[in-house]
């Protein structure tokens, strides 16, 4: 009995340790007949702009018995997630081999395979463009640059530090207007003309995007004449405007240049030895050049060709009308080094980025009480933060003005400064809040919006509003009245928090053409997100 009781004691330890080393391998791994580890599942990092083949690309591992998982991040993202930490993944997927060159391990990625080709372009309402005499002539950089100067065109783009789409089409400006050098230089980059060029060309942005996607859902459910993103982007777009009896625009490919991407998908060489793991890259590899994919990414809007030729393409598709023509060679921009690129970046932010004056709306309602409250100010001082922010692209320059609207069932207190980057002010009256009272939503949000009203158009207008609750006083109706009346053209981008009621939040994000984010998991990640859409 007793020696049984023992032998139990001494197996039951050593089950639980073999169920264990089960099912973690069944997670992470096996060791192969060669003693190498191999992984079970195959892990992809992909940028946004690659969704569309992800259900045929998981039907494909499926068939050839690939666990496959696809995790979806900015193109920009990504290249800080493998420079922290690539160990997770063993493939990456990516608009442009532009963010290959940008790692901080030239050597972590190999066998690199360009699969489909995607143009950024503008797209002008047609009869716009022909008033502006941008059809049937060959136009330039800086034939937009000179329309936006005189005031006749504005756009909306996505972020140049948070997406492919705007920070290639900013290295497009910046390396047209500097007059095509054969090498872009760090010195190129403190001329004051071209600094003066691309300031005035940004001038003409009007709302910004912080994802690809959100940007073509921001401009169909608003009144702008223009947009800046991926060829295969404006055709879809131009599809649905059709579909709802909406002007379509017209694609502008300017002859001195445009930003091609080129969607590489490559291997990180985690381990050189798994010979597996490698060959199972290889196999998804040759399915995304298939002409069976080819054929679909075509019919999607994207190009199988680089800059040159092709005249049997679908017109309906490439329709010329849309101002696309496939017979015309489209001239790729040249990007500089690594080193030019962060600089020029950096002066983007400082010095180029149209200044924008946001409104943070902020609760602190009696449910905010405790860990709410600080989590809040943990989140607010990473944002303000010059220092902090600035690791993440997210640092106001000098010209951005912030004001900061805190709330219980009443507005509590206003403050601002008028150069954002100067915030230890407002960060000291954010360290000292304290939570009390009820949720009122309402009033601070048309409170910014009073605010942001007489502001000057030289400035982004945004307003940011985190509540952890529902509204328990005032009224969407005095919200939507004051907006209607005003003719406003101001998002109200809204974190959820806590117990928030997202059926509120969402009626203010259709009214305003703005949307919700999730601060549930982290109010820092929700604030660092909405971020970049200001």
């Amino acid at each position: 009995m007793n020696r049984n009781k023992k032998s139990n004691n001494f197996l039951l330890p050593v089950l639980a340790i073999i169920l264990v080393i089960f099912f973690w391998s069944r997670v992470t791994g096996i060791f192969n007949e060669n003693g190498v580890f191999t992984k079970n599942t195959f892990h992809i990092l992909a940028s946004t702009s690659t969704r569309s083949l992800e259900s045929d690309l998981k039907k494909f591992a499926k068939k050839n018995k690939i666990d496959l998982e696809v995790d979806y991040y900015g193109d920009l993202e990504i290249v800080n997630i493998l420079n922290d930490n690539s160990g997770e993944y063993d493939a990456v997927w990516l608009s442009n081999s532009l963010w290959l060159y940008m790692l901080d391990n030239s050597n972590l990625t190999s066998d690199s395979k360009s699969i489909v080709m995607n143009p950024v372009v503008l797209g002008i309402k047609k009869s716009k463009a022909e008033s502006l005499g941008l059809v049937g002539k060959d136009v330039y950089n800086k034939d937009i640059l000179e329309t936006v100067k005189s005031g006749n065109l504005k756009y909306v783009m996505a972020s140049v530090t948070k997406t492919n789409t705007g920070a290639t089409t900013y290295l497009n400006f910046l390396n047209s207007l500097a007059g095509n050098p054969e090498v872009l230089t760090e010195e190129m980059l403190d001329s004051d003309t071209l600094r003066n060029d691309l300031k005035s060309l940004f001038q003409g942005v009007e709302r910004v995007s912080g994802d690809e996607d959100y940007l073509k859902e921001m401009y169909l459910n608003g009144e702008y004449d223009a947009i800046i993103s991926y060829e295969s982007s404006l055709i879809s777009l131009n599809e649905e405007l059709v579909k709802n009896k909406k002007e379509a625009l017209y694609l502008i490919y300017p002859v001195d240049g445009v930003a091609i991407n080129d969607m590489p998908f490559a291997y990180i060489n985690n381990d050189l030895k798994d010979t597996e793991n490698k060959n199972k890259f290889l196999k998804l590899q040759e399915y995304l050049r298939s002409d069976k994919v080819v054929e679909k990414m075509e019919k999607l809007g994207y190009r199988s060709w680089y800059g040159g030729i092709k005249t049997n393409v679908d017109k309906n598709i490439f329709n010329p009308d849309w101002g696309i023509d496939t017979s015309k060679y489209l001239k790729d921009m040249k990007y500089p080094s690594k080193k030019v690129i962060t600089k020029a970046i950096n002066i983007y932010i400082e010095e180029l980025r149209k200044p924008t004056h946001v409104v943070f709306c902020l609760d602190v309602s009696g449910s905010m009480y405790g860990s709410g409250i600080s989590e809040l100010k943990d989140a607010m001082n990473y944002i303000l933060n010059y220092e902090t922010a600035s690791r993440d692209n997210l640092q106001f320059s000098k010209d951005d003005k912030i004001t900061v609207i805190t709330f219980n069932s009443k507005i509590a207190k206003t403050f601002d400064t008028k150069f954002g980057s100067e915030t230890n002010e407002v960060i000291a009256e954010i360290n000292y809040l304290e939570a009390i009272g009820g949720t009122n939503i309402y009033d601070p949000s048309i409170k910014a919006l009073e605010i942001l009203k007489g502001e000057s158009d030289d400035y982004t207008k945004t307003v940011i509003l985190m509540t952890d609750g529902m509204s328990n006083s005032g009224y969407f109706s005095d919200l939507k009245k004051y907006y209607d009346s005003n003719k406003l053209n101001i998002p109200i981008y809204s974190i959820t928090f806590g117990s928030s009621d997202e059926k509120e939040l969402n009626r203010i994000a259709t009214l305003t053409n703005a949307k919700v984010f999730d601060g549930k998991s982290g109010l820092k990640k929700a604030f660092t997100e909405v971020r970049s859409y200001n």
